[in-house]
């Protein structure tokens, strides 16, 4: 997995891309969550429009990054969700959980 961060005014857009599947993936996000909330950005977007494939670990990775930006006064916004992931978090009913957007530019205007 990689991320690119980019800016939308108070907001920071994650743009993940490849597979989420742990390990390594998780210290990575935790690293770039932890690096925002110093300067802080506690209003996120990931957008997950070029995840090829998303696994349990992922899942997993995920909750913890929503754990931490709403230990911190933030929150985590999820874009660009494909049919596959969405049913992901469907059948794991952490729709319940997330906010889930079609767009990044939706998502961001979600934050109020």
């Amino acid at each position: 997995m990689t991320i690119a961060e980019k800016t939308a005014g108070a907001i920071a857009v994650l743009e993940f891309s490849g597979k989420i599947m742990g390990g390594p993936d998780a210290g990575l996000l935790n690293d770039k969550l932890h690096e925002l909330i110093d300067k802080g950005a506690i209003k996120v977007v990931v957008d997950l429009g070029n995840v090829d494939w998303m696994n349990s670990s992922g899942l997993g990775i995920l909750i913890q990054a929503l754990t931490t930006m709403r230990n911190n006064q933030g929150d985590i916004k999820l874009a660009n969700v494909s049919e596959r992931i969405k049913s992901l978090l469907m059948i794991t009913k952490l729709t319940r959980i997330f906010e889930i957007y079609d767009t990044v530019d939706n998502a961001a205007a979600s934050f109020k």
